[in-house]
């Protein structure tokens, strides 16, 4: 024992001879990594599941765009780069981070899984996602269009299929944790108090007993169902002439049937803030801390329709609208959702004594399995009961009767074979020298024939010499008029004088026939050319026609003074 300082603190030291001194550090480093374990803990966000299925992959990203789009936003965060979304092969993937109301806390991240198709295939896929733990923190949201509301009651259909496949393969943990996960969204129906929380109601509030319809088929998951793209029910009015007994048919039957499951169900657009967001977050338990965002009802604006989980009942459906039957849907959904039957193959050995049966000629190498292709289902064969009839019956879908295939024209086939690029090319070169032939003989024997029909005539010069001479052909005067009159008359300037060309041409053949007629009459040496009447002659005619070309050279073209 020693002393330290004047204050009487002492130390005592009980260093024996088989004792090691402690390290002044290591309290210190328990200190640290105490503080460190419960800060992370401490910042570690709570996982959400959302699994959203159907649509395509256009209509999957603008309801994760209406899912994520707020308005009190701050314009810093709006700029922040958003997640990719990898939707476009099998089951896709993305994830949100789902801020606070001062936009500054995070409160949760949210892991989205997306699947356009309900083929079992998949099923492989998004069972490795439902395990004990992410059970109870799972959603499932399916994903409708109002571009085709005809087939609303069938892709829920076979989407309940597909979660019923996967919910039974599960192992016996993952159905205790559905199970607890079914019982606790009833007991927020019913007003008891969760387990190890609080409840939406007060602890003295009377539990509610279920109604008829209500939770007659838990799945083991909570379901919403988002009819996305309201903005498209002008559309319908419009052009298939939608009226208020369509959308009510529609909405009555909807409530219906996945009354049955718990399940939610909302009208949502991407244009138009709707309560989407605050539907999927409450649904998944994350709530702000400085804003509490409520959930109403809307049964009244058909583009706003809110059906909050464990509000809706039989007589809430009856009101919309009379005469709609709530029991015989509600009963016949039940045969619709059940998983048909898988048809069993034949073993390989009677595949093949099949197979030789039919015709020895083909290989006995055993069929591959109907497994092996299994994107590929025949339609399922009607079912009695079934309610699904009743729907497609009340909303026909408008493009089923008409025609998808164009009928054959004539003897020519729908399908043809498309030949080699050389052998087609070689094929119009041949195609084409043919032609160029046929065209070259076609065109030598219409000009020897030509040659051979037009007859020559002789025509004297002044020097005596006679010249072959073609014969002027036309189709007659008529035609020769009409070309003429399209023309008009030609007409050209010789020294100052306008002249008119036709005018000049008829006096000439005038004067030609008066010579050939003198000539005629008074033998070759009266008025021929060469005697001095026939010159005397020419010379007046000649005076008489330049008289008269400038006497309309004076009357058609008056002198400009300058």
């Amino acid at each position: 024992m020693y002393g330290l300082g004047s204050k009487g603190r002492t130390r005592v030291s009980n260093i024996g001879p088989g004792s090691r001194p402690q390290s002044k550090d290591e309290p210190e480093k328990n200190l640290w990594s105490s503080l460190l374990d419960s800060v992370a803990s401490g910042k570690k966000l709570p996982e959400k599941n959302l699994l959203v299925l159907g649509g395509n992959p256009e209509l999957q990203r603008e309801f994760l765009e209406t899912l994520e789009s707020d308005t009190s936003r701050r314009p810093q965060d709006r700029r922040r780069k958003k997640p990719p979304v990898a939707n476009e092969l099998a089951l896709g993937y993305t994830y949100q981070h789902v801020l606070d109301a001062d936009q500054d806390d995070i409160l949760a991240r949210l892991s989205i899984y997306l699947l356009s198709e309900s083929s079992p295939a998949f099923s492989a896929l998004v069972k490795p996602l439902l395990t004990f733990k992410s059970i109870p923190e799972t959603l499932v949201v399916i994903l409708l269009d109002w571009a085709d509301p005809w087939s609303w009651a069938r892709q829920v259909r076979d989407w309940l299929r597909f979660l019923k496949g996967i919910i039974v393969s599960l192992d016996d943990d993952c159905k205790i944790a559905a199970e607890e996960t079914m019982r606790e969204w009833q007991q927020r129906r019913r007003g008891a108090p969760y387990e190890g929380g609080s409840s939406m109601l007060n602890d003295s509030a009377v539990n509610i007993p279920l109604g008829r319809g209500e939770w007659d088929e838990p799945l083991g998951l909570p379901i919403c169902v988002a009819c996305h793209g309201t903005e498209k029910i002008e559309a319908l009015e419009k052009d298939h002439g939608w009226r208020e007994e369509e959308f009510d048919f529609t909405l009555q039957y909807l409530r219906t049937v996945l009354l049955k499951h718990g399940s939610s169900l909302i009208y949502s657009s991407h244009s138009v803030p709707n309560s989407l967001p605050t539907l999927i977050h409450s649904s998944l338990g994350i709530h702000s801390l400085l804003k509490r965002q409520t959930i109403k009802h809307n049964v009244i604006d058909r583009d706003k329709v809110l059906i909050p989980p464990n509000w809706d009942s039989w007589g809430k459906i009856r009101v919309l609208r009379e005469g709609f039957d709530v029991e015989g849907i509600s009963s016949g959904w039940s045969i619709d959702t059940q998983i048909p039957p898988t048809p069993q193959e034949p073993p390989p050995s009677q595949t093949s004594e099949i197979i030789n049966a039919l015709d020895p000629s083909l290989p006995t190498s055993p069929l591959p399995p109907a497994s092996a292709h299994p994107t590929q289902r025949p339609p399922s064969p009607p079912i009695d009961g079934s309610v699904l009839p009743i729907y497609e019956t009340t909303i026909p879908n408008p493009y089923k009767d008409r025609p998808t295939k164009i009928p054959p024209i004539g003897d020519v086939p729908l399908e043809t074979t498309v030949p080699n690029m050389q052998d087609f090319l070689k094929s119009v070169q041949e195609e084409m020298n043919r032609l160029a032939d046929a065209e070259a003989k076609a065109s030598s024997a219409t000009q020897q024939q030509q040659k051979s029909s037009l007859p020559t005539t002789a025509s004297s010069t002044s020097s005596g010499i006679s010249t072959p001479t073609r014969p002027t052909t036309y189709s007659g005067p008529g035609e020769v008029g009409k070309v003429n009159e399209h023309i008009g008359p030609v007409q050209f300037n010789m020294g100052g004088i306008q002249v008119d060309a036709d005018e000049m041409v008829r006096r000439l053949k005038e004067k030609g026939k008066k010579d050939e007629g003198g000539a005629a009459g008074g033998g070759a040496g009266q008025y021929g050319p060469g005697t001095p009447e026939g010159t005397k002659k020419q010379n007046e005619e000649l005076a008489q026609f330049f008289a008269g070309l400038m006497e309309r050279g004076k009357k058609g073209s008056p002198r400009v003074t300058r």
